[in-house]
């Protein structure tokens, strides 16, 4: 339910409605889009962008609609659209990061795939007198789960990485006038890390073989969003999510006899900033079209340093991708969506780490839902899949080889508001 603004002051005269002339536009804009050069470096890294069912189902092209409880993640100041308070649960499940290696001898090797959760929670709260909106957030915008076999030939380059990353993310949304709102709040972030290798390249010089270091912390940081709508076709969005640092305190262990050995130790990684902006058009209120750019800053990424152990470059390269994605309503409050993005590679061939097996990506999506007077709920089926990756690494010969990745996810959401 969209939130009362008339009592608000105006920003400026709103427009008259659009003439033919806008269709116009909109062509020149998704065409502008298509013929964009895909960006030589980017990709998601271990950066999880898929929030909210109804946000993926359009490709992640939210920024500019913002207009559900996701949009504490998406874009926090689109938060005021909303009236009165808004629960909402829902969850990603990537059904098996499906991953694919061949190395230049011929041996092919298979990850263990699994399904993985990644769940949300939303809930927003705007008081019917005040300009101000309330949110609260918890989700997870990074993670990682990859195991290959122990018998893998990049075994001492790694075998096993787990990423748990939860946020927490209070948000005060401020609606200046009619058509501006901006927004702004805390991020208090949890994490755990879990690394393995092998020790010797062959699992049968001393089976059981393995260093592994496991760690959690807290980081914090904030985010930010400006949401403009001067005119009821046309709407902007932008957001902000700032770096955060996390100092990951553990131990790191050796096994087995006779090298077993376990000492408490630390390691801090660097989780880049983000900042992504969109345009919205509405040719008539059945259709919403968006398209948004999307950048990480993956240059942040430099290395990973577990205190008293050797260091392991990474060399990440900032990742710029394009999202497009339409939305159709209709008047029983369903709708349908449909997206895409696609995400080129960020990690480098000299410093390349099987434990993020980063190729080139093109990710597609479909869902819908229904809004309702009390209740909400929506579904998306997406399709991440990505040609084969070769890999002539410099640094660790072990890993040579070509790799490719596939990935289907499901997600849901059920939402109350009152």
């Amino acid at each position: 339910m969209k939130r009362p603004v008339s009592r608000l002051p105006n920003c400026r005269e709103v427009a008259k409605p659009a003439s033919g002339h806008s269709l116009q536009v909109l062509l020149g804009l998704i065409l502008s889009f298509w013929l964009v050069p895909t960006p030589p470096a980017g990709a998601l890294g271990f950066r999880i962008p898929n929030q909210d069912a109804e946000a993926i189902a359009r490709g992640n092209a939210f920024v500019a609609t913002a207009d559900d409880p996701a949009a504490i993640y998406y874009n926090p100041a689109g938060i005021t659209q909303l009236e009165g308070q808004h629960f909402q649960v829902g969850s990603l499940l990537y059904l098996g990061i499906y991953g694919d290696y061949q190395s230049p001898s011929g041996t092919s090797v298979k990850n263990n795939a699994q399904v993985i959760p990644a769940p949300t929670f939303y809930y927003t709260y705007s008081p019917e007198k005040g300009p101000l909106s309330f949110g609260f957030g918890a989700y997870m915008p990074f993670g990682l789960s990859v195991q290959w076999p122990n018998d893998s030939p990049f075994r001492t380059a790694g075998v096993k990485a787990s990423l748990t990353y939860i946020t927490l993310n209070p948000v005060v949304a401020w609606k200046i006038c009619q058509s501006v709102s901006i927004a702004a709040g805390p991020t208090f972030n949890y994490s755990k890390i879990d690394l393995v290798q092998g020790i010797f390249p062959n699992p049968n010089i001393l089976p059981g073989d393995q260093f592994e270091f496991s760690g959690d912390g807290w980081g914090y940081g904030f985010n930010a969003g400006l949401f403009w709508q001067p005119h009821p076709q046309w709407s902007f969005g932008a957001s902000y999510r700032s770096a955060s640092r996390m100092d990951y305190r553990g131990d790191a262990t050796t096994k087995p006899l006779p090298l077993s050995s376990s000492v408490n130790t630390s390691s801090k990684v660097d989780f880049p900033q983000i900042v992504i902006g969109g345009i919205s058009y509405r040719p008539t209120t059945n259709w919403n079209v968006e398209v948004d750019v999307d950048w990480t800053d993956w240059d942040s990424v430099r290395q990973l340093q577990v205190q008293g152990f050797p260091s392991q470059i990474l060399d990440w390269q900032s990742s710029l991708f394009y999202e497009v994605g339409v939305t159709r309503y209709f008047h029983q409050r369903y709708y349908l969506s449909a997206g895409y993005f696609f995400s080129g590679v960020t990690t480098s061939d000299q410093h390349f780490t099987p434990l993020v097996p980063d190729t080139d990506l093109q990710v597609g999506s479909i869902g819908g839902g229904f809004k309702g007077k009390n209740w909400d709920w929506a579904m998306a089926v997406q399709i991440i899949a990505g040609d084969w990756r070769n890999v002539q690494n410099l640094q660790n010969p072990t890993v040579n080889g070509r790799y490719k990745l596939f990935t289907p996810t499901l997600s849901f959401s059920v939402g109350y508001h009152f």
